[in-house]
């Protein structure tokens, strides 16, 4: 963990459905840091596309971290964020405006993925865009020393570790 003096920046990263943002509100209520879901961040035409079904592009997408690695970066205190940040370049962007970033990565196998996603009312992301989630996911690096979590756990369990974690009570912290 940072010293006490350095922000925790944390980032709950994965595919649409693993839970990033449930997992992000209750990591950050649990450590008292504020919380931003990184879909407020979509410009309109993001979504648009995304509603149609269309994949973004990586030039979509840099304005779109931009904008969060900012929110981050506003945080002297520190933030949590819920973000796919599929791609290591992705996470790197984001790094650049807080560094010292902290990923917790909620994963799960496509299966329950896709049923989580298929039950979802409301969201732009449609379940036909599941197998490009994955395509596009590049697993955190060991050198990312990522906390990587099981979905199929209940969220307050995965809160209740990713805390621990981020406190640096968890051996590799």
């Amino acid at each position: 963990m940072p010293p006490v003096s350095e922000p925790l920046h944390l980032l709950v990263m994965g595919v649409s459905g693993s839970g990033k943002s449930t997992l992000g509100a209750l990591l950050a209520e649990r450590l008292g840091l504020p919380f931003a879901d990184a879909d407020a961040f979509h410009p309109p035409a993001n979504i648009a596309k995304m509603s149609a079904g269309i994949a973004l592009t990586d030039a979509d997408r840099w304005p779109w971290l931009d904008a969060l690695g900012e929110w981050l970066a506003a945080r002297q205190g520190g933030g949590v964020v819920a973000c796919s940040a599929l791609k290591r370049a992705y996470r790197d962007r984001l790094r650049a405006h807080a560094p010292g970033l902290r990923i917790v990565h909620p994963h799960g196998e496509l299966p329950l993925i896709a049923a989580r996603q298929a039950a979802r009312e409301g969201h732009f992301m449609p379940p036909s865009l599941m197998a490009s989630q994955y395509a596009t996911l590049e697993p955190p690096a060991p050198e990312e020393a990522a906390l990587v979590l099981d979905v199929a756990q209940p969220p307050a369990a995965l809160a209740a570790r990713a805390a621990e974690w981020a406190r640096g009570a968890l051996p590799g912290a």
